[in-house]
């Protein structure tokens, strides 16, 4: 009777280990592959760089564009900018000029 007794609690005992052993298994694996896991956290933290790098080519691209808008502008007219915006845009060239054309822009 006191060995019934005896398995009964190791059994019981056993059931709340492994159950508790399942629940952590559980939340180690959410903590890891969840959808606020230390994986997510980390494809997120290279997405942002990634953007951050994005944005500061555009900031760059930005800053070329309102640097050549400054020069047209009425206050610090550029008269070869000008010219030179005129010739590409309106397709004006004299009849003793040979035109050298960049794509890099």
């Amino acid at each position: 009777m006191n060995s019934f007794w005896f398995l009964r609690n190791v059994s019981k005992i056993s059931w709340v280990t492994f159950i508790c052993f399942l629940m952590l298994i559980y939340f180690l694996f959410n903590c890891v592959r969840g959808e606020r896991g230390f994986i997510k956290w980390l494809y997120l933290k290279k997405e942002i760089t990634q953007a951050q790098k994005m944005a500061d080519q555009y900031n760059e691209k930005k800053l070329k564009l309102e640097e050549k808008v400054k020069h047209l502008s009425s206050s610090s007219l550029d008269l070869d900018l000008l010219d030179e915006r005129i010739r590409v845009v309106l397709n004006f060239v004299a009849d003793d000029e040979f035109i050298i054309i960049d794509n890099e822009e």
